[in-house]
């Protein structure tokens, strides 16, 4: 490691441990740039990548609003309004536009003549959803549904009427995007792709 110069220094060869760290580098960047093409790859494999984003904005949004806003604002209202608000347009693009574009389920409420109301449920004919956009969909469908149904029980911990209160119209909000889709999934209802 070490050879003797003309001055009785010892020199020492750093050149093994240059290539090791520079091979660890180049490793760690290929991870990173994996990691954040991940993402981007996601985002190429769908056939919708406008609708796969805003399908997780409104439901990611109204989470960090959840987690972060009170520290923010100190406005409990303020953070209440804005994440039933994110919530509500996370409802109707899960019911209106990503249902019916990533996955080919689509659901709607008719009201007929006498009063009654009826609940219809279709999914498209002969569905054959992108892989990406349908594991996106139904993973993150579940997977926030989960997440608020323990934050509601970690609320039932440390009871506040009013954090109660928004953990159910939050919960209510994720369950009926959730209901929807798998009552839509599983019927036998068919359209043909066309708009309604």
């Amino acid at each position: 490691m070490s050879a003797p110069t003309s001055g009785g220094e010892a020199r020492v060869d750093l050149s093994g441990a240059m290539g090791a760290m520079q091979q660890n580098s180049a490793a760690a960047a290929q991870a990173n740039q994996a990691d954040g093409n991940r993402v981007t790859t996601m985002f190429q494999r769908s056939s919708h990548p406008i609708c796969l984003f805003f399908h997780l904005l409104f439901r990611t949004l109204a989470l960090l609003m959840y987690l972060f806003g009170y520290a923010i604002t100190e406005n409990f209202v303020m953070v209440f309004v804005v994440c039933v608000l994110l919530l509500a347009f996370d409802f109707w693009t899960v019911k209106n536009v990503s249902g019916r574009l990533l996955v080919g389920l689509r659901w709607w409420n008719e009201v007929n003549e006498d009063g009654t109301t009826k609940w219809v449920f279709e999914s498209r004919e002969n569905n054959q959803p992108n892989p990406a956009d349908s594991g996106v969909f139904w993973t993150t469908l579940y997977a926030y549904t989960v997440v608020w149904a323990v934050f509601a029980v970690l609320q039932l911990l440390h009871p506040s009427w009013l954090c109660i209160t928004l953990q159910s119209v939050l919960g209510s909000s994720m369950g009926q995007s959730v209901m929807g889709s798998l009552i839509s999934r599983g019927t036998s209802n068919m359209f043909a792709g066309g708009r309604r």
